[in-house]
């Protein structure tokens, strides 16, 4: 039997709905990790669901390191002025800056990797994985792995989230749809430092 207890902590940690938070408990016979689990594999597949919606709202968040010498500018974009307005997006928006001023990335997502860029990062770590004495099929894994190793750390998505290294910024904002119940999108960011 699922407690109130549960529900309202569960809630608490996620802000995602009681209905949605008893049904996760329930799927996952109360114990609290399974549901986070199940509720976050769940925002991936809201998220999915609600792609092909138009986002017509959002806001511009900043955030400033306390030394003053670096910072960034992230506009997250939702469908509606009321998600918009809402503190929670707005709080969302100002992690993925402050999260943007500690890690640098230089791609928002995979699409904006080049084939140009691609092919130098290759040619980068093609001596070491050729100089490998490994079968020419463990050879090509090594290369993958590598490639997505040096792409994941630069490319904002895919980084896991400052604040929380068990979730990429992908599933950060997965969850804010799913809280929401709106697509919720990085529409573009740009981080600034001082010149040195």
């Amino acid at each position: 039997m699922i407690t109130t207890e549960q529900i309202k902590e569960l809630r608490e940690l996620t802000g995602i709905s009681v209905m949605q938070c008893k049904k996760a408990l329930e799927e996952a016979s109360g114990d609290k990790e399974k549901a986070l689990l199940i509720l976050r594999k769940k925002s991936g597949d809201i998220a999915t669901k609600k792609g092909d919606r138009e986002l017509g709202a959002g806001i511009i968040e900043s955030y400033i390191h306390s030394n003053k010498s670096v910072g960034a500018l992230v506009e997250l974009s939702c469908e509606t002025d009321f998600v918009a307005r809402n503190e929670e997006f707005v709080v969302m928006a100002r992690d993925i800056a402050m999260h943007i001023t500690a890690t640098n990335p230089q791609y928002l997502d995979e699409t904006e990797i080049t084939e140009d860029v691609r092919a130098k990062v290759i040619d980068m770590f093609k001596k070491e994985v050729e100089e490998s004495d490994k079968p020419a099929e463990i050879k090509e894994k090594m290369m993958e792995g590598k490639l997505a190793g040096y792409f994941g750390e630069r490319t904002l998505l895919a980084q896991a989230f400052v604040k929380n290294p068990d979730i990429t910024i992908k599933q950060l904002i997965d969850g804010g749809v799913q809280k929401f119940g709106e697509k919720i999108a990085i529409a573009r960011f740009s981080r600034f430092a001082v010149a040195k």
